[in-house]
Formats: C-alpha cells, structure tokens, sequence
C-alpha cells in the first residue's frame, strides 16, 4: 500500500506533468486526481508576490486550503515556506524519502541507495551540503 492514497493534483501542475513527464501519472498504488480549483484562498493570493509562487505552486496551495489535513508535496523552497505561513505542512522528496523508512515502506538500505541516485538520474537541485547530511542522518539511523 502506497503512503499517500489519493494525491490531488491542481490543473495547472497537471498539464505540466502531461507535458513534460507523463510516464509519472499512471500508478496502480496511488490514485492520482485531476483537481480543479473550487475555491481561491486570499492567504495564498496575498503571499503570492512575497514568495514569488507560480502559479503551479500557488494553485497546489490553494487546493491545500480546500481539503483540511492536506500536505504539500514540493521541493520548491519558496512554495514551502508559504505553506508554513498558512499552516500547511509539506514535505519535499528528501522528507518522502526518509517518512518512507518510518512508515516501513522502504528500507533504509533503498532510501540509501535513492539519495545517493539524486545527482545523476534526476532533476533535482538539492545543495551537494544538504544531501551528504540527509544521508549521514539515514545511515547513522538503527536497523
């Protein structure tokens, strides 16, 4: 069983997503579901300028403000901190990755060999400082 159930993706990110990465929709652990935006939140409006939000990142948040206990998954710096400032908790991959261990659905020795996989097979900036200590941290943890 996946962590996360039901993931709510916002139009915006959608497109994006079909666009330029489709083979990371289709799952038979998760369901993934194309989600409109209902209602737009004046929080997310205000802090849009301050955090400089696209409008991905600001269509994700305001879909968070719809659905009570959401959590935001991004590894956007800017659009995390918004979320802290509205009281929505998010998480980017280095946090998925070690919930995972917790959550036992990854082993310590996978999360490893993931984080030491960032660099080279994907697109993700993480500072070379942040991710050698994210990993030390993984690898100090108890079996």
């Amino acid at each position: 069983m996946a962590d996360f159930e039901t993931i709510f993706i916002p139009d915006t990110v959608w497109n994006e997503v079909i666009k330029h990465r489709p083979e990371a929709l289709p799952s038979n652990k998760v369901n993934f579901i194309h989600q409109s935006i209902i209602q737009s939140s004046e929080q997310v409006t205000a802090l849009t300028p301050l955090y400089t939000l696209h409008k991905g990142e600001q269509d994700a948040l305001h879909l968070c403000m719809e659905f009570e206990r959401s959590l935001l998954l991004t590894d956007d710096t800017a659009a995390r901190l918004a979320a802290k400032n509205i009281g929505v908790l998010a998480h980017g991959t280095l946090g998925l990755l070690v919930r995972a261990i917790r959550k036992k659905s990854l082993s310590k020795t996978e999360v490893l060999q993931l984080l030491r996989s960032i660099p080279a097979k994907t697109t993700l900036h993480i500072r070379a400082t942040l991710l050698a200590e994210v990993i030390s941290d993984v690898d100090r943890q108890a079996k």
